[in-house]
């Protein structure tokens, strides 16, 4: 099939997730003491954490891509009328998570690796936190209806349900196991959001065909 430019920034989903993973495996390394077990990945972005330059480096793509990519999806579907309308809500909600994720978490980075919530730079923190959490758990279920609703975004919703199941794994795990085993179960749900994101980058470089 023949791609416009729109198609072909899907493939920035992709990226954004690689630079993720990059940013994830690697910031560690300089990071003296970081259990990765135990800690959040955004200690490894914290002010304070002396794997902040390395994490910015490495994650440059996830940061822009995720949102110029989820952009793209969302202004596709809109002028091409792609699926239901409840389809496209799930997709403009998602698209909003990404900005909030994206402008909210670099307003508010943690100013401290570790550091207990109780400034008003870590209440922020948590407030963006809880509003990306919401609206990725609101958009995948749209995302869920709309594709058992439409055997055309099937797909589509069956991806929303893997990335669902994963993003409550983190909670379920946390709440199930030690303390010290809290970095592995967050890592769960942070990297459902990324990883459904590239799933629908992929579909928008296909022109949303099923893949």
């Amino acid at each position: 099939m023949s791609r416009k430019l729109i198609n072909r920034f899907g493939l920035l989903g992709i990226l954004a997730l690689a630079s993720y993973l990059a940013a994830m495996i690697f910031s560690p390394m300089a990071f003296p003491g970081y259990n990765w077990m135990e800690q959040a990945v955004s200690d490894l972005s914290a002010d304070s954490a002396p794997s902040k330059h390395l994490w910015d480096q490495l994650s440059t793509l996830y940061g822009t891509g995720s949102v110029v990519c989820a952009t793209c999806i969302a202004i596709y579907v809109s002028d091409n009328k792609t699926g239901s309308r409840l389809f496209r809500l799930g997709i403009y909600l998602f698209t909003i998570m990404n900005w909030i994720s994206k402008v909210g978490y670099g307003m508010f980075a943690l100013s401290d690796a570790g550091k207990d919530i109780g400034g008003f730079q870590e209440m922020m923190h948590m407030i963006v936190t809880v509003c990306v959490v919401v609206l990725s758990i609101v958009s995948l279920i749209i995302l869920i209806i709309a594709g058992c609703k439409d055997k055309t975004m099937k797909g589509v919703g069956t991806w929303a349900a893997i990335a669902l199941a994963m993003m409550f794994m983190g909670p379920v795990g946390m709440a199930a196991f030690p303390p010290q085993y809290f970095g592995i179960f967050e890592r769960f749900s942070t990297l459902a959001a990324v990883g459904y994101n590239a799933v629908l980058g992929i579909y928008l470089f296909k022109g949303f065909n099923k893949i």
